[in-house]
């Protein structure tokens, strides 16, 4: 993903480096002993390996935490979501994963909403659709936590 794009080389070496960050000094990434629910994900594909732990308060999204083994797309997926989504809503949290699939689908306007924050580092995955379902991996298990799937 470093290659220039529309974004400009410096947005995208800069993106760059924000996931390779995620990838080397993941964030949440612990055990969570008083999660609520704990929904594991594997990308039969590539062998990537998410276990999302989550626990609420009420509506609230208290902690997040994730552990397994993937490349540095699903890690730093992972590491990014659970900043996203501490602290917010499930409702919130659930708008978050939807933009960032939109994101991931092409939509050059998801691909700018500053709502995605740091998350927008990974629009550069849309362009390689092996890669999608690796970025998408802990949303999926987000989306099962919640009661989605």
């Amino acid at each position: 993903m470093p290659e220039s794009d529309s974004r400009g080389p410096a947005l995208a070496a800069l993106y760059q480096e924000m996931i390779l960050d995620h990838y080397r000094r993941p964030r949440n990434k612990a055990p969570l002993p008083d999660a609520d629910v704990t929904v594991e994900r594997t990308n039969p594909l590539c062998g990537d390996l998410i276990e999302l732990s989550l626990a609420f308060d009420g509506d609230y999204v208290r902690s997040a935490a994730w552990r397994g083994q993937g490349c540095s797309i699903s890690s730093a997926s992972a590491s990014m979501m659970t900043q996203a989504i501490v602290g917010g809503t499930r409702s919130h949290a659930r708008t978050v994963a939807a933009r960032f699939g939109e994101m991931l689908s092409g939509d050059r306007k998801a691909a700018v909403d500053e709502a995605l924050g740091d998350l927008r580092a990974l629009s550069g995955v849309a362009r390689y659709p092996m890669r999608i379902k690796c970025a998408l991996l802990p949303w999926s298990a987000l989306e099962e936590g919640m009661g989605g799937k």
